[in-house]
């Protein structure tokens, strides 16, 4: 209990409730993208009953569920009718080509669940056990995220292209290296922005093919090239203008990054371009939010995962033969590039 003769506002649990009942929202918005309710507003849906009919759903189940959109801010209401908001109009209309549903699968996979609800025994032991971590490489799993993930890519994609373009544009044929390529977007967009580049995109063989058909319908499938097969085993090559490391880092301890990025070194030419793509907290470790809170998504699915700081990405270019690493943050999305060179 507070002492005596001092002031300032009563304790407030509105806060801590905010936060035990905040395991609906992710549902709220899964039910809302998976009956269709966004797509059917954009549509020209508008009232509960048009949505309801339009969802094939109860007026009931939907009015309640349009309002809950509304208060999480992804619907907006006047009177009876509801709008979408210019987010929700851009990621979650299922005719966009920035459509952000099909990543939810997932996002809200029950392997994530579950491993969320031992975090009491995960933190003590500092990671996720082995029984815990991601899924298998084969796992299915990684086919549905390579394609949702996609479209919410191409920002970050488009900012890599543009760094490189100077560097690689006055080669006649830039050899590119994209570890984790996933879906393929990001040496897709180098390939379509310097018309000559080479790009050999490295992840295993059931994501690659998300990869080859992303290529393919991007008019550039002669000049991606698949190298399947975990990045730690796979033969690079030599003689790459660059290399992109996207959202690989986070999954690792600071050593087994080092022994990667070496990897990576040993294939560039002299002057290669390295260009990582992470969520990188600030050095107090809680700003931004998006980026810091990170660290719990790897703590709780991996065993040595993290989200790191500049400082800490800057130190393993370092170690692992890279200079000049500078960090370009990407706002307004939450995650940034860690540029370094081969000397």
């Amino acid at each position: 209990m507070a002492s005596q003769g001092k002031t300032g506002p009563p304790p407030n649990p509105a806060a801590i409730f905010d936060v035990a009942r905040a395991h609906q929202l992710p549902y709220i918005l899964r039910a809302g993208v998976e009956l269709g309710v966004f797509t059917a507003i954009a549509q020209g849906s508008d009232t509960a009953g048009e949505i309801a009919k339009a969802c094939k759903a109860s007026e009931r189940g939907i009015r309640i569920l349009c309002d809950s959109l509304t208060v999480m801010g992804l619907l907006t209401k006047a009177g009876n009718s509801y709008s979408l908001t210019p987010d929700s109009a851009f990621f979650l209309d299922r005719r966009s080509p920035a459509y952000f549903g099909k990543a939810l699968k997932f996002l809200l996979h029950h392997k994530h669940l579950a491993n969320l609800e031992k975090l009491t025994e995960t933190v003590p032991r500092g990671g996720a056990s082995g029984d815990e971590d991601t899924f298998a490489a084969e796992d299915p799993i990684w086919v549905d995220f390579a394609r949702g993930m996609a479209p919410m890519m191409v920002p970050a994609a488009q900012a890599m292209a543009q760094l490189l373009q100077p560097a690689v544009a006055r080669k006649a044929a830039p050899k590119i290296l994209d570890i984790a390529a996933g879906h393929g977007t990001f040496g897709i967009t180098v390939a379509r922005q310097v018309p000559s580049a080479q790009v050999y995109a490295v992840d295993w063989a059931n994501v690659l093919e998300v990869a080859r058909e992303n290529a393919q319908a991007q008019g550039v499938g002669d000049r991606i090239h698949l190298l399947p097969g975990s990045a730690f085993a796979v033969d690079f090559g030599n003689g790459y203008d660059a290399a992109l490391v996207t959202n690989f880092l986070h999954h690792f301890d600071a050593p087994t990054n080092e022994s990667l990025l070496k990897k990576v070194r040993d294939s560039l030419n002299p002057g290669g371009q390295l260009i990582i793509l992470e969520f990188v907290p600030n050095e107090d470790r809680v700003t931004p939010p998006p980026a810091a809170i990170f660290s719990m998504t790897m703590l709780s699915n991996t065993p040595r995962g993290d989200a790191y700081t500049f400082a800490e990405l800057a130190a393993m270019c370092r170690n692992s033969g890279f200079e000049g690493a500078r960090h370009v943050p990407l706002l307004p999305m939450p995650q940034s590039l860690v540029v370094a060179r081969k000397p």
